[in-house]
């Protein structure tokens, strides 16, 4: 079996394209203003490769979402460079399909400040809207509504807050024009990951039967880190404000990490009954994160997936 054979592959939709990501690689394919698409391909030097102790469980998946937020953040600058370059007319610097090897593209690096402003800023939102504000919420309803000293129900309430606040944001986006336009891109990636794994030709004939919901989607891995969380965070009785603020944040880590090997589990034991039911709640959010991708938009994120898996074959050959 060769190394095209044996890889993971996942994704991520960008402003009009797809990232994919392999092992070793990830490559983001736009579809250009003029029609033509754009593939940019870079390494991954994973931390894992340096330090393998962080392969272990647990930890593994805190260094997924680690590296998954900076290439997410990467990637989607970059698109939003080549978008921003295409809408004032721009040429840029981009190469096409047939030569983007053989040219680089100064758009695609930020600096590490930069990255790092962005990073700590977008973990900044999240913490304020994902945590900071259901717990302020649940601590206002517990002293002023429902005047309870249930540990139980406060953790409870919190979460049923802080996954309410996650579902009316997606909703509120979706309605947004040129968020649609990613979601669609959104399912092109799921669809296309579907017909590499089911071994079929990277054709857009054959993505184009397969569902725009994948048990390995991120939307799917916030859903079990929120329902995790409300379960973990029960285990703990902190008094005061800070001190649930404080917990909560330190133990994100350890969610994440706990809540990859779910996913992974699930994927591999998809065909369980139980399993398939307790994936549920993740696909049915999915069906707010995807939308059905046209012929155009499948044809995006199979140029990514060729693009990943065509670099890991030549990186298998090599070693």
């Amino acid at each position: 079996m060769s190394k095209k054979e044996k890889i993971t592959v996942g994704g991520q939709a960008v402003i009009e394209g797809v990232m994919m990501r392999s092992p070793h690689f990830y490559a983001v394919a736009l579809r250009r203003s003029n029609g033509e698409i754009t593939v940019d391909k870079k390494p991954i030097k994973s931390l894992a490769q340096k330090w393998p102790f962080l392969k272990l469980p647990l930890l593994r998946g805190i260094v997924v979402l680690i590296e998954s937020l900076v290439i997410g953040i990467k990637t989607l600058t970059y698109s939003a460079d080549v978008f921003a370059g295409d809408t004032e007319g721009e040429e840029g610097n981009e190469t096409s399909l047939k030569d983007n090897n053989t040219k680089k593209d100064k758009k695609n690096t930020l600096s590490p400040f930069v990255l790092i402003l962005t990073i700590l800023f977008s973990l900044s939102f999240g913490i304020f809207i994902f945590i900071i504000l259901p717990l302020m919420i649940a601590q206002y309803l517990k002293m002023n509504v429902f005047e309870f000293e249930s540990k139980i129900a406060f953790n409870l309430i919190d979460g049923v807050v802080r996954i309410s606040v996650f579902l009316i944001y997606v909703i509120v986006i979706s309605f947004m024009k040129d968020i649609h336009r990613v979601f669609q891109y959104h399912g092109a990636e799921h669809k296309a990951v579907y017909t590499y794994e089911a071994k079929e030709e990277l054709a857009v004939e054959n993505a184009r039967k397969f569902s725009t919901l994948h048990p390995r989607c991120g939307t799917a891995f916030l859903v079990i880190v929120m329902v995790m969380s409300i379960f973990i965070f029960s285990l703990f009785t902190p008094a005061s404000f800070l001190e649930k603020l404080l917990l909560r944040l330190s133990l994100i880590p350890f969610i994440a990490g706990i809540s990859y090997e779910i996913i992974k589990y699930s994927f591999k034991a998809r065909s369980n009954p139980l399993i398939k039911i307790l994936i549920l709640p993740g696909l049915f959010l999915q069906k707010i994160t995807t939308s059905i991708p046209d012929d155009g938009q499948i044809e995006v994120a199979l140029a990514a997936l060729n693009e990943v898996l065509n670099a890991e074959q030549v990186s298998y050959k090599q070693d």
